[in-house]
């Protein structure tokens, strides 16, 4: 069959970034210890993305297209989901997710101002955000330490006559007691959003994460298991939520047709709503007060490609998990070693580990030996969202006293365990914990 000069031409110009990514960005990893940083996470790829990217840069569609619909598809699959919407981040994705049960269309369950959800304060800020951002009210309740998720126990505390939801992320990979947590959801009907964006591929009772809750999101910002540079997506097993979510992801439209497409439905022009015209344009009928959060496709092309390595990422993840959590058992009697939660099998985002109060040492003084030995650390995000600035005037409800939140902000530290994290800087990372205990001959 002769190829098409078009054919030819894109055929030519991938074989040409094929070789540039042989040339320029193939051996850029070379590790020097001390000098070559070794980051707490970060982009691993190879020429497939960078082909891809190139290649749906040639279509020349510059919003959600055809490789947008491959991911959606392929990743609901592989998340064990109906339902995949992309957004152009996580937290767009936590945004739309909490939107789509403000809807109407929910009637007597909606989400509205004033009613609480259950959340915890020790974690990213956008996973509560929206909560705050539609007049509800966040309740916080304790961690432990351990594995830095909710403390189950002062679930049924912080349950009021206006819960209407629980808001909860899987920190740092580490499953959250979904047995726990959804049986207190069903008993007391309640919906749970599960943030999964440092969670990808971890598991509870041999089922994935995201499954347990009504809706679920993902980030592919390149920290996390896989990424497209920005983006994020939302996933559901309810066809009802996922045209909520469409629906507050594009514009507010009632339409559910993607972009440059008409009639999907085939009753474009038969419809009455509100008080507009008997068959106005159902593409500019809008049911619920919405967003642009769309991705590119020339995102959307290298999820597509970084697809294919989730599975080895997940692996290797574990892989320097155990590597690390072996080798700073040493190291006990000062430390407290992050744990999982019992029936899960974590696909790690990060090494979480507290400093034990002792004379010898205190936080601080581990995370600057690190940043010196070019390791760099990284705190439990925000620590305790209510004691962030921006949170001063925010309308909480706080069960207990947070006492758990408050010791690890003040003494939690996580590291990398990211697949760019090979055997020479793994040893680098060993041996930096090694040298300092050693010089203060604590071993």
């Amino acid at each position: 069959m002769t190829l098409s000069k078009e054919s030819k031409l894109r055929e030519e110009i991938l074989q040409k970034v094929e070789e540039y990514y042989n040339e320029v960005h193939k051996n850029r990893n070379n590790f020097v210890p001390g000098k070559t940083q070794v980051s707490f996470a970060g982009r691993v790829y190879d020429e497939k993305e960078m082909v891809h990217l190139v290649d749906s840069s040639l279509d020349f569609w510059l919003t959600a297209g055809r490789y947008a619909d491959e991911f959606e598809k392929r990743f609901a699959l592989w998340m064990k989901q109906k339902y995949c919407a992309l957004v152009n981040s996580g937290s767009s994705a936590n945004l739309v997710a909490f939107s789509a049960l403000t809807s109407p269309k929910l009637k007597s369950k909606r989400l509205m101002p004033g009613d609480e959800v259950i959340t915890v304060a020790a974690g990213f800020p956008t996973t509560v955000n929206p909560i705050v951002q539609y007049g509800l009210i966040p309740v916080f309740v304790d961690i432990d330490v351990e594995t830095c998720n909710i403390d189950t126990t002062l679930l049924d505390q912080a349950l009021s006559d206006k819960t209407k939801a629980v808001m909860l992320a899987h920190t740092l990979g580490n499953p959250f007691d979904l047995d726990t947590v959804s049986k207190f959801c069903r008993k007391n009907n309640l919906f749970l959003i599960e943030d999964c964006c440092d969670a990808v591929g971890s598991t509870y009772n041999g089922k994935m994460v995201g499954t347990f809750g009504d809706l679920a999101t993902v980030s592919f910002y390149p920290a996390h298991h896989i990424t497209m540079g920005e983006g994020g997506a939302v996933l559901t097993n309810s066809g009802m939520l996922h045209r909520n979510v469409l629906s507050f992801r594009d514009w507010g439209r009632d339409c559910f047709c993607g972009p440059g497409t008409d009639n999907t439905c085939g009753h474009r022009f038969d419809f009455q709503f509100g008080t507009l015209p008997q068959g106005y344009d159902h593409k500019y009928v809008y049911s619920h007060i919405g967003y642009n959060l769309k991705v590119s496709d020339m995102q959307a092309s290298i999820g597509v490609a970084q697809l294919d390595k989730l599975p080895s990422f997940i692996e290797s993840r574990k892989q320097n998990f155990e590597i690390l959590k072996e080798e700073l058992s040493k190291y006990t009697d000062y430390l407290i070693l992050p744990v999982a939660t019992p029936k899960s099998d974590p696909s790690w985002f990060g090494f979480m580990f507290s400093i034990k109060e002792n004379d010898h040492f205190n936080r601080l003084d581990l995370v600057e030996h690190l940043e010196d030995d070019k390791i760099l650390t990284r705190q439990l995000f925000a620590g305790n969202l209510t004691r962030q600035p921006a949170y001063k005037e925010v309308n909480y409800r706080i069960v207990g006293e947070l006492k758990n939140t408050d010791y690890v902000m003040r003494n939690g530290i996580f590291i990398g365990v990211y697949p760019g994290i090979d055997s020479q800087r793994m040893n680098h990372m060993k041996d930096s914990f090694k040298r300092f205990f050693q010089d203060r001959e604590l071993i």
